[in-house]
């Protein structure tokens, strides 16, 4: 489809959508005689992106600003190392549970048995499952079988594993590699340690925030001075929260604004906070080609450990090196680069063939665009 369908399903889908747009176009003309040749405005969640990409909503935009994607796709910053570890244990009788968005993961090896999908054809136990469900229901049927399930994800999925522990469901012979990691750390990591990484305005996540809250993002107003808005995923979500950060800056009046208040409490969901908050602790973690983040891992408390991996292995979670040579997913994650900024962009990497792991996950910037090139994105 062309991008002048796309704009123009864009506008007959809400009538008030070119007026926004509009508006948006008068503020950023206001905001540039006030200096700002340049609005960088991060949009958190990997949904998002794709909302902005899909819909070709940055052609849409005036040209001082930019739509900059964050780090939002869980899939993209989960360490490599957990990916080699779990193809070895397929190999030597375990059963891997994984959903189907980490299944073609890369780790670190750069030849041989590079992913979960790759170890199944090769003679590796690996499975993908819809939920954490399927994988008590497969352990339970399967009782004399080791069973790991590779759980990645950010707030949004924590719950979905925590429920089942805090109710003690979850058969023995069926082990968590725990992949989380919390979102709100990662912006603080970002602002203050990636200078080059200038945010004038942040598109918080619906999702997360469904969970967490969108109390969890006041500290970016209100310490770093960005207008934030949680925002919901249809396109006029998305050009409501750019509207709001513009009018926001324009009355130096920086603030947390919730768009998204059909789901999104300011409390969010306080019964699987609770759970998590017994389920998990919270410590430093490392974010694959990033780094250690302070506070940013979701491991196992101390009464949920018989469910640890790595607890019940005997060994400690240390981090290798995982950067791949000449992929530029770490950047790309952080908002520093654009997927066409790597040389490896739809050549050596592609959705078909993932060499990174921005370009896995339907979530992953560089997958986003890539299967989204027809409509010329504006770079």
């Amino acid at each position: 489809m062309s991008i002048e369908k796309k704009i123009k399903e864009l506008y007959e889908k809400n009538s008030i959508s070119k007026d926004i747009i509009t508006k948006i176009t008068g503020k950023a003309h206001v905001l540039k005689k006030k200096g700002y040749d340049t609005i960088k405005i991060m949009n958190f969640c990997g949904t998002h992106e794709w909302t902005i990409t899909h819909y070709g909503i940055r052609s849409l935009m005036p040209d001082n600003i930019e739509l900059i994607a964050g780090p939002g796709c869980p899939v993209c910053i989960t360490p490599g190392h957990y990916v080699d570890l779990l193809i070895d244990l397929s190999m030597e009788g375990y059963t891997i549970l994984s959903y189907g968005d980490s299944y073609k993961l890369p780790g670190t090896r750069l030849r041989g048995i590079r992913s979960l999908f790759d170890a199944r054809i090769h003679g590796g136990d690996t499975r993908i499952v819809y939920s954490f469900l399927d994988a008590i229901l497969i352990a339970r049927r399967n009782p004399s079988r080791k069973h790991v399930f590779f759980a990645v994800g950010f707030e949004t999925t924590m719950p979905s594993t925590a429920v089942p522990l805090y109710n003690k469901v979850v058969p023995e012979n069926l082990l968590i590699l725990s992949a989380y990691r919390l979102t709100p750390p990662i912006m603080k990591y970002l602002l203050e340690e990636k200078p080059e990484a200038v945010i004038h305005g942040v598109i918080a996540p619906g999702h997360v925030s469904a969970v967490i809250g969108s109390n969890s993002w006041k500290f970016l107003p209100e310490k770093y001075n960005i207008p934030t808005v949680v925002a919901g995923f249809e396109p006029i979500d998305v050009l409501l929260a750019i509207y709001y950060i513009l009018d926001m800056m324009d009355k130096n009046e920086p603030k947390l604004i919730n768009e998204y208040t059909r789901v999104v409490k300011p409390e969010g969901n306080v019964f699987a906070k609770k759970v998590m908050s017994k389920v998990y602790e919270v410590r430093d973690a490392y974010w694959r080609g990033i780094g250690v983040v302070p506070k940013s891992g979701g491991y196992h408390s101390r009464d949920y450990l018989k469910h640890d991996l790595y607890y019940n292995l005997g060994i400690e979670d240390k981090p290798i090196k995982d950067i791949l040579p000449g992929c530029k997913c770490p950047e790309v994650t952080l908002g520093i680069s654009k997927p066409t900024d790597c040389p490896l962009f739809m050549k050596t990497c592609t959705p078909s063939n993932p060499y990174g792991p921005c370009m896995v996950s339907s979530e992953g910037t560089c997958r986003i665009w890539a299967e989204n090139l027809p409509l010329k994105i504006k770079t």
